[in-house]
């Protein structure tokens, strides 16, 4: 959720002042990306994984301060509601068997994490959305006790001047309102990281944005809703509209979501940043006291708060950082269109098959988005988040096509290829690769486990909708113990 901020309110003066120097922040970043300063020379990867906190019975636990307190690792945060957390792992390289020891890892780390959430009465989900989360559950009362989330709140409604109207017509339709944000915290996700240089970013951010929806297709694990059945990734359009500041009027006007995919391909990394600047109001104007110009002059490598702190607040499925590390200053490309899950193996998986493609596409010889308009990207990406992995999609060249016979005839291939150049072990690159090719083949991921476990419930079962939804949870979760990727899976 970004950086952390203490409680105040803010005046007008406040904001002009935050205003002059997002801009100055903005001019500096436009003479460091001219003058070469950034650390280019061997790229990492990373990774947040967003989770969820259950009780006995499956449902929400509103303990996020007990359990970090049990877990004691500084690498775990508190997120937006009490019934979430998020682990971030550090960054890593993907040469050699990399792949396979970040996994290790990172099951270890959740393991041990587990068992000291247990001994509070939780229990950690990675899953899109929990199925037995309730509005009730996304209260003020739910709020995470970080003054960040509750300025963030007062904010975007003070923006927004009315209650939040959340409406997803899918197979079931939703229609409800909020008076705070909680219902964001309904959304948990892994968010890849990718060091890119200034002069690769525009490519690297263009493949990204064109690969979207076959991510979201084929990582879908977000199908239910306050015991409603919808779209396969829900949280895409719940995102989208729990942290929209228009309201109704100013949608009309054609005024841009904070959550948002963007209207066209990009020549550099300025570009966004300028966006975001442009065309997006301050929510949170706090100004830091280095001057970033000043900080260029003395040698020093500026640390650009301000643009941060506001970038920190524009909600781009694929969105730029700047970071400065060990001195240097940094880019990062954000990959935040998947949910979290189903297993660790099948995240790891999701990132292979991401870092494998992007790097094939942004390095080939004829650029994709040469040969696809932006609107299909983003059809696609609306269409792969309603339909999951029977979605229909565009490729150039191909026309309209399933899918899973994208991945297979072209993407895969591509993936193979881009790995092999990032120097993965090609036992690894073909054991991470073969989970996403299964899951093409047998048509199986978590919202389609997820689901076909709920019908299944209920038809045979009979049970109600309630104690089906605590069911799925709970079968979910053992799954999901046993790090079987999700194609494995039997429905119950």
């Amino acid at each position: 959720m970004g950086e952390n901020v203490d409680v105040r309110t803010f005046d007008r003066a406040d904001r002009a002042r935050y205003r002059a120097k997002v801009r100055r922040c903005l001019t500096v970043l436009a003479d460091l990306l001219s003058d070469s300063r950034f650390d280019v020379g061997r790229p990492t990867t990373g990774l947040e994984i967003e989770l969820n906190l259950i009780d006995d019975e499956s449902r929400p636990a509103m303990r996020n301060a007990a359990v970090l307190a049990a877990v004691a690792d500084p690498d775990f945060q508190t997120e937006l509601g009490q019934f979430n957390l998020e682990i971030n792992v550090a960054p890593l390289r993907l040469a050699g068997t990399g792949a396979l020891e970040f996994e290790k890892k990172l099951r270890e780390r959740l393991n041990a994490a587990e068992s000291r959430a247990r001994t509070v009465g939780a229990r950690l989900v990675m899953i899109g959305i929990l199925p037995t989360l309730r509005p009730e559950h996304l209260t003020s009362a739910a709020l995470s006790a970080n003054p960040r989330f509750e300025l963030l709140n007062e904010q975007i409604f003070a923006a927004r001047g009315e209650d939040l109207r959340i409406v997803i017509n899918g197979v079931e339709r939703l229609a409800t309102t909020a008076d705070t944000i909680t219902p964001e915290a309904a959304c948990t996700s892994a968010q890849f990281h990718l060091q890119v240089s200034p002069a690769q970013f525009a490519d690297y951010w263009n493949a990204a944005q064109a690969i979207a929806g076959v991510q979201v297709a084929l990582g879908a694990n977000a199908p239910l809703l306050f015991g409603r059945e919808l779209w396969r990734e829900t949280r895409i359009p719940l995102f989208e509209q729990a942290t929209d500041t228009r309201a109704v009027e100013i949608k009309a006007q054609g005024v841009r979501p904070r959550v948002w995919f963007g209207e066209r391909w990009i020549a550099s990394v300025f570009d966004l940043f300028d966006e975001n600047v442009r065309y997006f109001p301050a929510l949170l104007p706090i100004c830091d006291p280095e001057d970033p110009a000043d900080a260029i002059t003395a040698g020093a490598v500026p640390q650009l708060a301000e643009l941060r702190l506001h970038n920190g607040t524009i909600y781009r499925w694929n969105r730029p950082i700047y970071d400065v590390l060990e001195g240097r200053p940094q880019l990062r490309l954000e990959n935040r269109v998947l949910p979290a899950g189903p297993t660790v193996v099948d995240t790891v998986a999701n990132g292979a098959f991401f870092f494998g493609l992007v790097r094939a596409l942004a390095e080939s010889d004829r650029p994709l988005w040469s040969q696809m308009s932006f609107n299909a990207a983003e059809e696609n990406f609306t269409t792969c988040a309603r339909h999951g992995i029977d979605a229909p999609v565009f490729w150039p060249g191909l026309g309209y096509l399933p899918v899973t016979e994208l991945v297979l005839r072209r993407l895969l291939p591509l993936a193979h290829h881009g790995l092999d150049r990032w120097g993965v072990n090609p036992h690894e690159r073909d054991r991470l690769l073969g989970i996403i090719e299964q899951r093409c083949l047998t048509g199986r991921n978590g919202a389609s486990w997820q689901v076909a476990t709920l019908n299944r419930l209920e038809a045979a079962d009979r049970l109600a909708r309630p104690e089906a939804l605590r069911e799925v949870v709970r079968h979910y979760v053992d799954l999901m113990h046993s790090n079987r990727p999700a194609h494995e899976w039997p429905i119950p």
